[in-house]
Formats: structure tokens, sequence, C-alpha cells
């Protein structure tokens, strides 16, 4: 028997920010049925172009405190 959606919603709402952020991906990934060609591999290429960015010091990071107050700065401006 399947559970009413708005169960289940309301339930998915009390999972752990983890829990949800997990459930998130494999419902994402479940609309994601059709794979372009070459797609996997651009990311791949991407992916190490960046991790070489920041390896090199080409890109700089930025703290997880001054993301969060550059955030909040915006949102309440």
């Amino acid at each position: 028997m399947a559970i009413p959606k708005e169960q289940l919603f309301k339930e998915a709402l009390h999972l752990d920010d983890e829990s949800r952020a997990a459930l998130t991906g494999v419902l994402i990934e479940s609309l994601d049925t059709e794979i372009e060609e070459g797609v996997e591999a651009a990311w791949l290429k991407e992916i190490e172009r960046r991790m070489e960015s920041l390896d090199t010091g080409e890109t700089k990071t930025v703290s997880w405190d001054k993301v969060r107050e550059r955030l909040l700065k915006n949102m309440n401006a």
C-alpha cells in the first residue's frame, strides 16, 4: 500500500540534513534518465581543471564563515 504523498513529504522534512540531502540526490538522479554522450567525460575534465587550479593557487578559497557572512548580509539587504 502506497503512502500518501503528503505524509511522505512530512516525514522527509523530519529527516536530518544529511539524510534530506541524500534523498534529494537520489530523487534528482531518478529524473536523469537520458545521459548525453560525452557529458561524464566533460565533467571529469572540468573537475580535474578545477582541482589543478586549487593546487597551483590560481584559485583562492574563501572560508565558510566569510561566505556565510556575505550571504546573510545580502539576504538582509
